[in-house]
């Protein structure tokens, strides 16, 4: 059911996206749907939280190799994983990570974007020893809130997102960080 909520998120929005078509759309009875998930939100959200694992299954294995010499190779990843989320998973250009349902679809305490800077921080913390202070989540957290405004603007101005706008997003945000993190 998630894989057919994600293609219909692609072709009808999230707006357009109801329990019908989505039973139509899997193949399932109805009742099936509301068995599991009570309303389209619910939906959306159990897929939102599929992409973040996803995101951050990428991230770990990517991280993991070992091959990143320094704490903004890992930002670099990190950005890059996002593109190809976009690139190649289906609903996830629509959703990202839920902010268009509810900017506290992963946690009802903290915004989506703050969510997964929080992962990425603890990422970058364990596996570069960056320092673990406010300041450094805080900075992490401008420029998640700044890295998705550009990726979704490079995506809006090419359906395979613009290289110009993404290359200057991730120099942004690693010369953004630099100042906060190597200060």
């Amino acid at each position: 059911m998630l894989d057919a909520c994600a293609e219909l998120v692609d072709e009808v929005g999230y707006e357009g996206l109801t329990t019908t078509l989505l039973a139509e759309r899997a193949e399932v009875a109805i009742g099936s749907v509301y068995q599991f998930f009570p309303d389209k939100r619910a939906i959306v959200q159990a897929l939102t939280l599929r992409n973040m694992e996803a995101y951050l299954e990428r991230l770990a294995t990517s991280w993991s190799s070992g091959s990143f010499a320094y704490w903004w190779d890992g930002v670099d990843a990190a950005i890059d994983e996002y593109i190809a989320m976009h690139r190649s998973v289906p609903g996830f250009r629509t959703l990202h990570f839920g902010d268009v349902v509810d900017l506290h679809l992963l946690d009802e305490h903290s915004d989506n974007n703050a969510v997964i800077a929080g992962k990425v921080a603890q990422v970058l913390v364990e596996q570069f020893g960056v320092a673990d202070t406010r300041q450094f989540k805080f900075a992490l957290e401008i420029a998640v809130e700044a890295a998705d405004a550009l990726i979704k603007l490079a995506f809006r101005r090419d359906p395979d997102g613009d290289d110009t706008v993404l290359s200057e997003a991730k120099a942004l945000i690693r010369e953004y960080l630099h100042r906060h993190v190597d200060a």
